[in-house]
């Protein structure tokens, strides 16, 4: 039974996602700020968080990152605030998903469960055989889920990698929006399919120089291309 840590600083919210999280068979806990959530996460084990982001004592964007540094857990971030630079930094900090408040109980749970199934083991579960791809002075490699870039190792999002990894792999094919998102996020995904035009602004800036490698084909959707 996967367990969620439910984190807001309004009870009947907490009411809300746990009654729906309960109902889909998920134990739960629950924290009123991050701050309780930090000293939880450092004392139990969760397969999943759903974090507010404006609460006190410690704001679910500051909560996040300390929570990243102490264990990889799965985030969905709630918010009243829906502007792209507020997804985009959350996404930065690695977080899984980005809900926009008034919510469906039932969609976020659908979330939840396609993000528990992306990162489930049998579904990650890495080939034996080193992949490796080398560009210019790019280097991909998807076993160690490593990026080097002109003899530098950088850091992506988990989202970016997932990502970067599936167009390495079709580079020089037109992959359609609807493509990308159903590989990438999943069959199961319920959410806004502008979440990967952010993540293709987030990948172009990890890549830097080869940021050229990403192609937008207008009115069909992106292409590696090296």
């Amino acid at each position: 039974m996967s367990r969620l840590l439910i984190v807001d600083d309004e009870e009947k919210i907490r009411v809300i996602i746990k009654k729906y999280a309960e109902f889909e068979g998920y134990d739960t806990d629950e924290a009123e700020d991050g701050m309780e959530a930090v000293l939880k996460v450092r004392a139990k084990d969760y397969n999943l968080i759903i974090m507010d982001v404006m609460m006190p004592e410690l704001d679910g964007f500051s909560a996040c990152r300390e929570i990243l540094k102490i264990k990889e857990i799965p985030i969905i971030m709630l918010s009243a605030r829906g502007e792209e630079y507020d997804k985009i930094h959350g996404f930065e900090l690695g977080i899984d998903d980005y809900v926009v408040k008034p919510f469906s109980p039932r969609e976020l749970m659908m979330r939840v469960k396609a993000v528990l199934a992306r990162r489930s083991p049998a579904k990650n579960a890495e080939s034996e055989d080193k992949e490796v791809y080398r560009i210019d002075g790019l280097v991909v490699d998807c076993t160690a889920r490593m990026v080097i870039i002109d003899g530098q190792r950088i850091n992506m999002t988990p989202k970016e990698y997932d990502l970067l990894f599936y167009m390495i792999r079709n580079r020089g094919i037109a992959l359609s929006r609807e493509k990308l998102i159903t590989e990438v996020w999943g069959y199961d995904y319920y959410g806004d399919d502008r979440t990967l035009d952010t993540h293709i602004k987030l990948l172009r800036s990890s890549l830097g120089a080869y940021r050229s490698y990403l192609v937008t084909l207008r009115g069909v959707g992106y292409r590696f291309e090296a």
